[in-house]
This record gives structure tokens, C-alpha cells and sequence, in this order.
């Protein structure tokens, strides 16, 4: 099955990174994306950054994903319905955490072609100390700031 974005589960998973207080950050690979979608279900929230639209969708490759999106929570979407455009978590990030991302998306998969796994498991598992600490941020303060603008949010 060939990938694209008209046909987002074919493109698979390559490595996931989750974070919950007790557990941690936690790798997870192809073969363990049942088990991903399993240990997903067992949380009320699911707190994403386009993951109605990306994540979610390539899980389903693997295993129905309508209860997570029940409990989904994206931020991104979020922001978008806030701001009425389509925000970068790393622009999220430099504005609200004055922090920068190690890479791109595609250089992400250009690490992974070259066998580069262990580098691609720690930019997901920087996106995801990322998003807990913009979500922190605006559930502590009530804001995020996007681009010099601060923006206010209700996050439970």
C-alpha cells in the first residue's frame, strides 16, 4: 500500500513516541502498533498535535481508532478553530517556550531511510516533551502565545 497524503494509513509506522506521568516517554515500532493502540485506549485523554488528521489515521491501518478519537484531544486543531489558520508546533513552541525543534518531518524520514532510528525516536520524543509543555503552559497560565500574539486557552 503506498502512502500519500489521500491515503494516510498506507503510510505506516515508522516509530511512536507516547508520555504519561507514570510511564514516561515510551518507544513504539511497527510491530508493536496493536499494542499502541491497546495501551491508548486505556487513558481517558489523548493529547495530539495534528493527530485527528495524521496519527490517528495511520493508526487505523492497524486497529479501529473511533474510541481514541473520542478521546482525543489536538491541539492543533484547537488552535486552528482559535486562530483560523493552521499553526507549527515548532513556531508554537519558539513563541511560547522559546525552544526550537531539532528537525523537520522530512528530515525525519530521510533519518529513517538512512537507518537512523534511535535519531528519529528522540526529534518524536522531543515533539512530545514539546506538546506536554506547551499543554502545561497553557493550562498553568491560561495562554500560548503564536506568533507574538497571545492567544487564550482552557485547557483541562
Amino acid at each position: 500500500m503506498q502512502g500519500g497524503w489521500s491515503n494516510i494509513p498506507g503510510f505506516g509506522v515508522a516509530v511512536a513516541v507516547t508520555w504519561d506521568k507514570e510511564s514516561q516517554f515510551r518507544r513504539w515500532f511497527e510491530p508493536d502498533a496493536k499494542n499502541l493502540v491497546a495501551e491508548l485506549e486505556t487513558f481517558t485523554h489523548v493529547v495530539t498535535f495534528n493527530g485527528n488528521r495524521f496519527d490517528l489515521e495511520v493508526l487505523r491501518a492497524y486497529a479501529p481508532v473511533d474510541g481514541l478519537r473520542r478521546r482525543s484531544f489536538d491541539v492543533h486543531e484547537e488552535l486552528h478553530k482559535l486562530l483560523g489558520h493552521r499553526v507549527k508546533l515548532d513556531q508554537l513552541a519558539k513563541d511560547t517556550l522559546g525552544t526550537a525543534k531539532s528537525g523537520d518531518g522530512i528530515e525525519a524520514v530521510g533519518w529513517w531511510r538512512a537507518g537512523e532510528r534511535d535519531r528519529v525516536a528522540a526529534y518524536c520524543e522531543q515533539d512530545v516533551a514539546i506538546l506536554r509543555d506547551v499543554v502545561e503552559h497553557g493550562r498553568a497560565k491560561g495562554y500560548v502565545i503564536v506568533k507574538s500574539r497571545q492567544v487564550s486557552v482552557k485547557w483541562d
